[in-house]
């Protein structure tokens, strides 16, 4: 499923235009994205935790060259997903 198929089922859930249907799907994505900036948790029950972690700086190598090249650290978005989840797709 895909953002399309999201809008779809909303919108066949609560009716109205597929235009403020849409609009709901992009609020939610933009609420969560808005929150992981800002170094929040969301927390939705029966889906799971979106949070931030932090990957450390580090030593890799490019492919190509062979050459050495810095990494530097940086924020990275996680998902853990609850047991509600977990336990339905079993």
């Amino acid at each position: 499923m895909n953002k399309a198929g999201l809008v779809e089922a909303v919108h066949a859930k609560i009716g109205g235009t597929k235009v403020q249907a849409e609009q709901a799907v992009d609020t939610v994505v933009d609420s969560i994205v808005s929150s992981l900036k800002k170094g929040e948790e969301v927390s939705i029950a029966g889906l799971g935790i979106f949070a931030t972690k932090t990957r450390a700086a580090r030593q890799a190598r490019n492919p190509r060259t062979g050459e050495s090249i810095q990494v530097p650290s940086m924020r990275v978005p996680k998902f853990r997903a609850a047991k509600a989840l977990k336990d339905s797709v079993k």
